[in-house]
C-alpha cells in the first residue's frame, strides 16, 4: 500500500478467531485489548440485534486517553476471512485520524442473512476469523485530508498466498513515516483465539497491493457547504462522508441551498440517532424522523442504504415498547400464578398431612368399637 505522498507502508496483523459466536452476547462483542507499537487498540463487532440486518466492523482506540489534545494518524486494514476460498474475503482499508472526537472507525461488511451461511464462507462451523492490519505513522496527515482517506465501498481480494522472499519495502524521502511496526503484545482470551503477525503490502493484497494516491484533490464537505451553517451536525456530518463519501459527490451538481437543506436534514437524522435514548423516544419524535426520512429518501440524492437499518429501528421503537409493556405485564402475571401455585401447593401439602393424620386416629378408635342403637333402651334383667 502507499499513503497518499507515496510512502511505503506495511503492517502488523492481528488475528481475531471468534469460536461459537452465536452463542456469545454479540449485542456487545469486542476482542481483548492489543498493543501495537505501545498504542492499545479493540476490534468490536456491530451489535448484532432483531433490528440490524447486516455485519459491520469497527476498529477503536482503547487507551485511557483524555476527549482532547491527541492524535493518531493511521494506516489500516480490516478483514473478514473467507475460510472457504481466501480470495473472496472482504477487506476494507483506509487511512484515518484518530482523536478524542473520533475513537472508532468501521465499515459495513456484508448482509447477515450472508454472513450466517456457511456455504458463503465466513461464518464456518460457528467460528468466524477477522484480521485487522494496522500501522501507526508519525506522518502528518496531507493538507487537503480534513476527511482522510475514506475506506473502498468495493470488496478487496486478500491473498492467501504469501511469498515470504519479498524484500521489506524501501524507504523513501519523508524521513518521519516509520514504516514497519513492532510485534502485537496482547491479552489471551478465553473466548476467542487472537494472534498478530507482520506483513509487507506485497502479501496482504498480491499483485494488486500498491495503491497510488490520487492527484485529484479529495472532495471535502467543506467544498460544498459553509460549515458555520452546519456547526451543531459538523462532525457527525464528517464522520459519515469519510466512510461514504457518495454523500458529498451526489451533491456536487446541486444549488447551495439545496445542499444546506439536504446536509441539515441529514445531520438532523444522525443527530437523533447519536443523541436520543430509546426509553426517551415519543410520538412526536416519530413522527418528525419519518418526516426527515422519507424527504431524504425522496428527494436529497443521498444513497442512504447503509442508514436505513438504523433509521427503520429507531422508527420501530413505539411497537417495541408496546411489545415489552405487554411482555412485561405477561411475565408478571405468570409469575403472580406462580406464586399463587406454590402458595396453594403449600397448603395442598399441608392439607394432606393432616388428612393423614386424622385418618390414623379414626383407625385407632374404630378398633374394638360397636355400634348402638340410639333409638333402643337400655333395659333392665328381672332375673
Amino acid at each position: 500500500m502507499r499513503n497518499k505522498v507515496g510512502s511505503s507502508v506495511d503492517f502488523e496483523i492481528f488475528t481475531w478467531k471468534i469460536e461459537d459466536f452465536t452463542k456469545k452476547d454479540i449485542t456487545k462483542l469486542s476482542s481483548k485489548a492489543f498493543k501495537i507499537r505501545g498504542y492499545t487498540w479493540k476490534l468490536v463487532v456491530h451489535p448484532v440485534r432483531n433490528d440490524v440486518n447486516h455485519f459491520s466492523l469497527y476498529l477503536m482506540v482503547a487507551d485511557n486517553l483524555p476527549p482532547y489534545g491527541w492524535t493518531r494518524n493511521t494506516f489500516f486494514k480490516l478483514a473478514l476471512i473467507n475460510q472457504v476460498d481466501r480470495r473472496k474475503s472482504i477487506v476494507k482499508d483506509t487511512q484515518q485520524k484518530f482523536n478524542g472526537g473520533h475513537r472508532c472507525w468501521g465499515s459495513f461488511f456484508m448482509n447477515l442473512k450472508d454472513f450466517h451461511d456457511h456455504r458463503q464462507g465466513y461464518l464456518v462451523r460457528n467460528t468466524c476469523i477477522i484480521e485487522a492490519h494496522i500501522c501507526v505513522s508519525n506522518f502528518p496527515p496531507p493538507l487537503d485530508t480534513n476527511i482522510i482517506n475514506p475506506i473502498n465501498d468495493d470488496y478487496s481480494i486478500l491473498d492467501n498466498n504469501n511469498n515470504t522472499n519479498n524484500p521489506p519495502p524501501s524507504t523513501t524521502n519523508h524521513a518521519n513515516l516509520r514504516s514497519s511496526c513492532d510485534e502485537i503484545t496482547n491479552s489471551p482470551s478465553t473466548s476467542s483465539s487472537q494472534s498478530s503477525s507482520r506483513s509487507s503490502p506485497n502479501e496482504l493484497l498480491g499483485n494488486n497491493s500498491e495503491i497510488q494516491a490520487s492527484s485529484k484533490k479529495q472532495l471535502r464537505l467543506r467544498d460544498l457547504i459553509d460549515l458555520q451553517a452546519l456547526k451543531d451536525y459538523i462532525p457527525l456530518l464528517e464522520e459519515v462522508c469519510t466512510w461514504h463519501p457518495s454523500l458529498l459527490h451526489s451533491q456536487k451538481n446541486r444549488t447551495q441551498a439545496f445542499r444546506l437543506w439536504a446536509f441539515t436534514s441529514l445531520g438532523q437524522v444522525l443527530h437523533f440517532l447519536k443523541t436520543k435514548k430509546v426509553k426517551d423516544i415519543d410520538d412526536n419524535d416519530i413522527k418528525t424522523l419519518q418526516g426527515l426520512w422519507d424527504e431524504l429518501e425522496k428527494s436529497s440524492g443521498f444513497e442512504l442504504a447503509w442508514l436505513q437499518p438504523y433509521v427503520e429501528a429507531a422508527l420501530s421503537v413505539k411497537a417495541h415498547l408496546q411489545k415489552t409493556k405487554k411482555l412485561k405485564k405477561l411475565v408478571d402475571h405468570v409469575v403472580g400464578l406462580e406464586i399463587k401455585m406454590k402458595k396453594l401447593r403449600g397448603e395442598l401439602a399441608a392439607a394432606e398431612a393432616e388428612f393423614e393424620i386424622a385418618r390414623k386416629d379414626l383407625s385407632q378408635v374404630r378398633k374394638g368399637f360397636q355400634k348402638m342403637d340410639v333409638n333402643a333402651t337400655i333395659g333392665y334383667a328381672m332375673f
